[in-house]
């Protein structure tokens, strides 16, 4: 068969995805090996593939292929996210280009809507994923809204209501403007700005004094139900009992006392607005001040106090400052830092809102999840992130979980006309639970009214790998039992409180048990300036552009190698070459080896035989020290290890020790070990590069139909000959020794050598002498008792090796540039020995400084003992 002069990716990697799925290699059922899963961090079905589900994703595939080839039975389950919020917000923009306001649909209406975009949508993620070479288990194919995990969620709804974890009740929640629904506190982004800070002046009742407040948001005052001052103020004392004119809207409030007040920052008076700001919320609270909410969901001002109605907060900000000004009542305005809250989806100011909402107890329930992680239970990798889970997990607050979305899961909360409610997985269950509550027989679902809201995002995908394997439903079925606790879970740490802490709270709450046994935190993909990959500031590449250019093996390879767990991913397009480079490396290590004709009849060479031994023992340790990285979960640095093998030790010499001479055959012994080698090398390939592994593989030898390296099984070891690993090292510089003095000479590879060695304690063992003659073209290799004149001579440790060149080098000329050379070692190390004797600079220079005046002292020495060796062999 003839090989390819170039390896096309575009080919091998449709080909070989097309012959995996057709023979389900990627599928998985229970049986008698032990289980490996991973469930994928399910991507929105608003997205496309981009450089972050790259890496997440090559190294999910990593870990699942090797765990097939070590023959446990490998479940990576794939899936989507419904992402409420980003999916009702594409929706909506879609009905308004052709002309539909979401408010003139029904629910049912819109509902259709969304499950078309959907569906129109929904997959093209894990399509693209297909051409990364993701070996998901696709008959699994999961959504986070699909049939089964929706009556997971709702289950567990209605279970944590009945244990008491579910409630509902008024709080401050996050409210964005855009969206029109409350958002969590982990999704909100803080963001700094350059904002102003204005002090305004309030006058005291029935006086002629004034106290003045400072704050960034001017058009809150609308709401304003009282000031504070700390008790302790002695500015304000005579305050007590007093009240104050709100500006604007002639407000008569209070003037309240409390510690809360930091005397020392700001004027030391605080204007409170309930129901506006957190903080100002709980002093409400405290002191029974009346909350009023001056904002429609939308950002504009309501009616509630008769100005600027209808108009954006902050468009009111920039008017009222003047209105503020004109009635005296404005001091002064100051530049002000201040961080912001920004809604993650919608990338609009967050505003502090008084709701009616739904709330999960959380404190109870995380600290079973907080334990597990402490004791590594549960590991994570790297470890730093355990404290950032700590610090969450022991000040988590309840949760608000309902949304007011349509896309979603509708909250399972059903309302009798009297305003009571009854919570249950369905309608016709909670009919019956109505009729039970209130002893009415009569009642229907017409009746009853279900909530409107849904349920936070978040609220279903916590319930992942359990709902997966419908273990929330039916806890006993057989794949859950086998799958479940699942292995590893590959994710960004940016949401180790999203979606990681949530997931390990509700393993231990529904089942007693962690969810998975490590997490593996992927870094950030961030350009060469650190910035992180982004549309709009264009930094990031399209993925699917990359593999086409590249090849996929080649992306992933690249990105790979500068990829440490946990450590940000500077991204450059040239990794991604430097990736396919390595992938044409493999390509034509396999066609030079393809291309050797082999003879029967002819024994193996001893340079072969001795080779072979060696790499085998060398690749025997890479292979051993690639397990070690797998286990600290050090994917990057196994991949160097396997990079630099194959392109240096692989390529780079063995093929070098055993190639025939050109045009003649290679005997078939060493021919074997060679295509055994490489079959080795491709099998700790095959995570990392599916598809030029199985495409060299197949064309190793005959494969069985069916057959795939990725079924092979991951290679074992024998015990490591170190010594001989020591001593090929050894070799390597006496080759280079040969090398160098060819090149310095002049001398082409072509012509033979004669050596001599004058064996020392350490340097060179003969040994692999038959190696040493094959790859540096020695004609004789002799060893020696005292050192021989007229040589060239270079040192490997403390070995010393002679070149009697004769004819091959001009003695004089030599003798002339060595003794020049001498000379300007000579004056270089004066320079140096006039530091070192001057005790001013050893005493006061760094001591770093002083070391590498010394160190550049005893290296000229060495070099001027070498040259004069030198000089003596010569003469």
């Amino acid at each position: 068969m003839e090989i390819p002069g170039k390896y096309n990716p575009a080919d091998v990697e449709s080909k070989w995805y097309k012959y995996w799925m057709d023979n389900k290699m990627f599928h998985s059922e229970p049986d008698e090996r032990e289980p490996y899963t991973i469930v994928i961090p399910p991507p929105n079905v608003t997205g496309v593939l981009h450089m972050g589900h790259m890496l997440n994703n090559t190294i999910q595939d990593i870990l699942i292929r090797r765990a097939r080839m070590q023959n446990k039975n490998a479940c990576w389950v794939p899936g989507t996210d419904h992402a409420s919020i980003a999916t009702e917000a594409k929706v909506v923009a879609r009905l308004k280009d052709r002309g539909i306001e979401k408010s003139d649909l029904t629910r049912d209406d819109f509902m259709t809507h969304a499950w078309d975009w959907t569906d129109e949508y929904g997959g093209i993620i894990l399509e693209q994923l297909k051409t990364l070479g993701a070996s998901c288990d696709w008959d699994r194919t999961a959504f986070t809204m699909d049939e089964e995990r929706s009556k997971s969620v709702i289950t567990a709804f209605v279970d944590l209501f009945n244990k008491g974890f579910v409630y509902r009740g008024v709080r401050m929640v996050n409210w964005d403007p855009a969206a029109l629904t409350a958002v969590s506190d982990e999704e909100v982004i803080h963001k700094e700005e350059q904002s102003k800070l204005y002090y305004l002046r309030y006058q005291i009742e029935g006086a002629d004094e004034f106290v003045t407040i400072a704050t960034t948001r001017p058009e809150t005052i609308l709401g304003d139900t009282a000031v504070c001052v700390n008790p302790n103020d002695e500015r304000f004392k005579h305050l007590a009992g007093k009240k104050v004119i709100v500006p604007l809207v002639n407000r008569v409030v209070p003037i309240i006392q409390d510690e809360y007040v930091d005397m020392e920052f700001g004027t030391g008076c605080l204007k409170i607005t309930p129901a506006h700001d957190v903080n100002d919320y709980e002093i409400g609270l405290k002191y029974n001040l009346e909350s009023i909410d001056i904002f429609n969901d939308n950002g504009t001002i309501n009616d509630k106090v008769g100005l600027f109605v209808g108009e954006d907060r902050f468009d009111v900000r920039k008017k009222i400052i003047p209105q503020l000004d004109e009635l005296g009542n404005l001091v002064k305005v100051e530049d002000y830092v201040n961080k912001v809250g920004y809604s993650e989806r919608t990338n609009v100011v967050i505003e502090p809102k008084l709701s009616a909402q739904w709330f999960l107890k959380m404190s109870d329930m995380a600290k079973p999840a907080l334990d597990s992680v402490m004791n590594d239970e549960i590991e994570f990798h790297p470890k730093k992130f355990k404290n950032v889970y700590r610090h969450w997990m022991e000040n988590v607050k309840d949760w608000c979980i309902s949304r007011q979305l349509w896309w979603g899961h509708r909250i399972p909360v059903y309302y009798l006309e009297d305003g009571s409610y009854v919570v249950a997985s369905n309608m016709d269950e909670a009919v019956k639970i109505a009729q039970e509550k209130t002893g009415n027989t009569s009642l229907t679902a017409e009746n009853l009214r279900q909530d409107e809201d849904v349920l936070d995002t978040w609220a279903s995908s916590w319930l992942w790998p359990i709902s997966l394997f419908d273990g929330i439903d039916n806890p006993d079925n057989e794949e859950f039992n086998y799958y479940y606790p699942t292995n590893d879970l590959v994710t960004g740490h940016d949401i180790i409180f999203f979606w990681v802490a949530r997931m390990i709270i509700a393993g231990y709450q529904f089942k007693g048990k962690m969810p998975f046994k490590n997490v593996y935190f992927t870094g950030m993909v961030r350009d060469k300036q650190r910035r992180k990959m982004s549309k709009s500031l264009g930094n990031s590449p399209d993925p699917l552009d990359l593999m086409a250019k590249y090849g996929a093996d080649g992306v992933r390879v690249g990105m790979l190698l500068c990829s440490p767990a946990g450590g940000d991913l500077l991204f450059d397009e040239s990794l991604t070459e430097q990736g396919a480079n390595f992938t044409t490396k493999v390509w034509n290590s396999y066609r030079l080896v393809s291309g050797w004709s082999v003879d029967n009849t002819i024994p193996q060479p001893a340079y072969a035989a001795k080779g072979i031994e060696w790499f085998n023992s060398k690749l025997d340790g890479v292979i051993l020290n690639i397990n070690d990285n797998f286990d600290q979960y050090r994917l990057s640095e196994a991949l160097m290890l396997i990079y630099n093998t194959f392109r240096d030790e692989f390529s780079g010499w063995l093929l070098e020790v055993v190639k025939p001479a050109y045009q003649q055959p290679i005997d078939a012994k060493t021919y074997g070990e060679v295509l055994a080698i490489f079959d080795k090398l491709l099998r700790i390939l095959h995570p990392f590069m599916p598809f030029i592994t199985e495409e060299i593989w197949q064309l190793l030898q005959t494969r069985e139909e069916g057959a795939s390296i990725m079924l092979a099984p991951w290679p074992e070891t024998a015990e490591v000959n170190e010594q001989l690993i020591a001593d090929f090292e050894d070799l390597k510089e006496a080759v280079a020794g040969i090398r160098t003095i060819r090149k310095e000479k002049n001398i082409a590879n072509k012509e033979a050598l004669e050596l001599s060695i004058l064996a020392g304690d350490k340097g060179y063992h003969a040994t692999l002498n038959p190696v040493f003659e094959k790859i540096a073209n020695l004609s004789s290799l002799q060893e020696v008792n005292e050192e021989m004149s007229g040589a060239l001579s270079f040192l490997v440790k403390s070995t010393q090796f002679f070149l009697p060149l004769g004819d091959l080098v001009n003695v004089e000329e030599e003798l002339e540039k060595l003794a020049t050379e001498l000379k300007y070692t000579e004056g270089f190390l004066k320079t140096v020995m006039k530091k070192l004797g001057n005790e001013k600079f050893v005493n006061s220079a760094p001591e770093k400084v002083v070391e590498l005046e010394r160190k550049k002292k005893e290296d000229a020495e060495e070099k001027m003992r070498v040259i004069n060796e030198r000089i003596a062999s010569l003469k």
